[in-house]
């Protein structure tokens, strides 16, 4: 039993190695077929149906998720386990590529000067928070923060799930990390209803978000030599959000930029000198390529482990 398990995880070691480079080279597919555009439209759907009744809404959003669940398990489950297509498949469920593009084209509309532009690319892709009359270092802030959470959710969880559960491990975290994004808000519309939904997410993500933080800090020793600082303002700040995990990628990726990143009226991040700026923007980003790198380099030696 000891020696399948390897296998599998050399096997699945190689796939996601080949799904994160299929996913830098070609970033995401069409919309029409794109698998996590499919699991939102599955909770639209339950959305559209779901009943008034403030009461019945909890009970009816644990229902459709749990029927989405079995749903993208049985799908998945089916795909071929070839390690290529295996790996192909699995890039669909990775966004590194479309979440640096789109921090990227913040930090290009700050650098010149485009302030209006900035909100409005950072409102479009990062964040559900107006933007209208947010300043320019308040825009660099939550696009940073939007990255470091967002690393997590977009690369290093999914590929834990892979990991730990195959293809239809990762598309099911993928699903109830959408049905979160979607529904998971303190909203009369949506609070019983996503309820469950972010409760599971909150379980799902415990691991990796603290996981995402490590890789932060060992990524910032390599890029500025802040690896310290990074992991001390992690354990400080990450409690300071109302969200259990988003606090811990975001915390130290402020003490590896030795700077502040605040929302109005909910939470500070760090204590550093440093102003976000499209340069601290472009520093991030730097650290998050840092962190792909050092989980690729760990997945080749997952790959070339002996299977004897």
């Amino acid at each position: 039993m000891h020696h399948a398990d390897r296998l599998t995880i050399t096997a699945r070691c190689r796939a996601l190695l080949i799904a994160m480079v299929t996913d830098v080279l070609l970033g995401d597919p069409p919309n029409h077929w794109h698998p996590v555009v499919a699991l939102g439209g599955w909770m639209r759907l339950g959305e559209r149906l779901a009943p008034q009744d403030t009461r019945a809404r909890f009970g009816w959003g644990a229902a459709w998720l749990a029927g989405g669940i079995a749903l993208t398990g049985a799908t998945t489950v089916l795909l071929p386990r070839h390690g290529l297509l295996q790996g192909l498949a699995a890039s669909t469920l990775l966004a590194y590529r479309g979440l640096d593009r789109a921090v990227g084209e913040v930090q290009a509309a700050l650098d010149t000067d485009n302030l209006d532009e900035a909100r409005r690319l950072l409102s479009w892709h990062l964040v559900s928070r107006p933007t209208a009359d947010l300043s320019p270092e308040e825009v660099a802030a939550a696009a940073i923060e939007s990255l470091a959470e967002n690393l997590s959710d977009s690369l290093v969880a999914p590929a834990l799930a892979y990991l730990a559960g195959g293809l239809p491990g990762m598309a099911i975290y993928r699903l109830v990390n959408t049905a979160d994004a979607m529904w998971g808000y303190r909203t009369e519309r949506y609070e019983q209803l996503g309820k469950a939904a972010a409760r599971l997410d909150d379980v799902l993500n415990l691991l990796p978000a603290r996981l995402t933080a490590l890789l932060i800090t060992t990524a910032a020793q390599f890029v500025n030599g802040r690896g310290v600082e990074a992991w001390r303002v992690g354990q400080r700040d990450a409690g300071r959000t109302a969200s259990p995990n988003a606090g811990w990628p975001m915390a130290a990726m402020a003490g590896a930029l030795d700077t502040t990143l605040s929302k109005r009226g909910h939470y500070t991040l760090g204590d550093g000198a440093c102003a976000p700026d499209a340069a601290l923007i472009a520093e991030a980003r730097t650290i998050a390529r840092v962190v792909w790198l050092v989980i690729g380099v760990t997945l080749i030696a997952g790959a070339c482990r002996e299977d004897a």
